[in-house]
């Protein structure tokens, strides 16, 4: 019985953004799956878009320090369509784990995908 009170707890934390996932904003909040931290030090935060390039298979994204608290040299990732999350407030996101050179996840706007 305390296992299914820990999970009730970790839900309704969850569904007000307080707990396993930080927030880029008030609205939403990056899936546990991608994000281990807070803003400053989670692996996840906004990019700017001028970051982002659409290809016909995918987006390439390249970044250099300053795009994103976590890198620290030029990175260049590539993620396909279909591994794409929507963003929860129209901007570009990226969430990178287990170190800087590895995607975990990317979201982009809506009228981006």
């Amino acid at each position: 019985m305390a296992g299914l009170a820990g999970v009730i707890a970790t839900a309704a934390a969850l569904e007000d953004g307080s707990a396993l996932a930080h927030s880029p904003q008030r609205s939403w909040t990056y899936p546990p799956a991608c994000c281990h931290g807070d803003p400053v030090t989670g692996e996840c935060g906004k990019i700017p878009s001028t970051t982002v390039t659409p290809r016909p298979d995918g987006y390439v994204i390249i970044l250099k320090p300053g795009d994103h608290h976590r890198v620290t040299h030029q990175d260049r990732y590539f993620v396909p369509y279909d591994e794409v999350i929507p963003s929860g407030d129209e901007n570009f996101h990226i969430c990178l784990h287990p170190t800087e050179e590895d995607e975990n996840c990317f979201f982009a706007p809506s009228e981006a995908m």
